[in-house]
């Protein structure tokens, strides 16, 4: 990407909104360079980026915890509209180190953090936006943070990104605008609404040089985790995807939405390097499929499932956790069936992950220590 300031890249915001192409001082946008070849050559089983044993020492990885953290832990809203203040992001114990060692302590291996949820408000400083930790009533660099406490405790660090953003719009429609279409203006079928969502040229531009932030700033990370990847032109996609791999060439790339179904919606969650179940499991009977036909190619897509200790994403007071047999079930029906069990374990408005949580965690730790894990 050529150099371009925040200054520039807000004023060409509306400009760009309107379709027309992002041009700095040194030229339009550079294409996107090739990711470099994974080391050892193409793996021989089947076209996907990295090798097959790569991927299968990723399965291995087995447990993983999510961290749903930011702005909707406070305004109390998942799908948050993108108006709260950025004062009201306040954690008044935020200790991200606490986060990780219970993540150690509960068996995972690696740890997901929503560095960039709806609400748009960033857990690291950036560059290209205000609504960030820096403009907050706590100003710690939390992405920062968690990798830090991924590297001492031994957990593999990754970074979620979200490209729906209410508050970082660039003219950008998302699907809550589409659902208010009438219904003679809105596609019909799974993934519909993706088909009429859109993101500007803009906004797209703001994304990819958020990624570069988060991907060249903190070190290596393990996985990458674009949700919504829906309102990304497959096209945007892919150049971002072979972006991604040449910041990050040992990470695996996740676009969430590609499910166990036979069939690999392509056009909402392709190309990547792994194949997401949000709330849901491979079924008894077929289990999970990581050799996938793609577009008229053989491709090993490892499976995750993520799913939640409770019955919400982010932290909400009072809510009821999942019982000890149910959280069991979870881990061990998901190793079963072949896929990895990434289980959310949002910290709540402290800053912390509270007390029944961890409590909860560590009985998990034990139970499958007793019993043994399928995998």
């Amino acid at each position: 990407m050529p150099s371009l300031s925040r200054r520039d890249f807000v004023r060409s915001a509306s400009l760009l909104a309107a379709g027309l192409p992002l041009v700095s001082a040194g030229g339009a946008r550079a294409p996107t360079p090739a990711p470099p070849a994974p080391s050892g050559g193409a793996a021989p089983e089947g076209r996907q980026r990295l090798p097959v044993a790569k991927l299968r020492r990723w399965e291995e990885l087995g447990f993983g915890m999510f961290l749903h953290f930011g702005m909707s832990t406070f305004s109390g809203q998942e799908l948050s509209d993108g108006t709260s203040p950025p004062s009201l992001y306040a954690p008044t114990r935020l200790d991200v180190d606490q986060w990780i060692a219970v993540a150690r302590d509960a068996g995972m291996r690696y740890a997901v953090l929503t560095a960039k949820h709806v609400a748009g408000h960033c857990l690291w400083p950036s560059a290209w936006t205000d609504y960030t930790v820096a403009h907050s009533g706590v100003k710690t660099d939390v992405v920062e943070a968690f990798v830090q406490a991924c590297a001492r405790h031994g957990v593999r660090p990754g970074i979620y990104y979200c490209s729906w953003d209410n508050h970082n719009r660039f003219g950008s429609m998302t699907e809550t605008d589409v659902s208010k279409l009438p219904a003679d203006q809105r596609a019909q079928g799974p993934y519909a609404w993706a088909s009429q969502a859109f993101t500007t040229r803009a906004y797209q531009d703001f994304q990819w040089r958020q990624l570069e932030e988060l991907l060249t700033r903190y070190g290596a990370v393990a996985e990458i985790w674009i949700d919504i990847p829906g309102v990304l032109p497959r096209g945007f996609r892919n150049d971002l995807y072979r972006q991604m791999a040449a910041w990050q060439p040992e990470a695996v790339i996740v676009m969430n939405g590609g499910g166990a179904a036979p069939v690999f919606p392509v056009t909402y969650a392709w190309p990547t390097d792994i194949a997401t179940l949000e709330r849901t499991f491979p079924n008894s009977r077929l289990g999970y499929p990581q050799w996938r036909e793609i577009e008229g190619r053989t491709y090993y897509l490892p499976g995750e499932a993520c799913d939640t200790i409770g019955k919400n994403w982010f932290y909400v007071e009072g809510e009821a956790l999942r019982g000890d047999a149910e959280l069991l079930g979870m881990h061990s029906v998901a190793r079963a069936r072949g896929v990895n069990l990434l289980l959310d374990v949002p910290p709540d408005r402290t800053g912390r992950i509270p007390a029944p949580s961890v409590e909860a965690l560590l009985r998990l730790r034990r139970n499958i220590d007793r019993l043994g894990s399928p995998a």
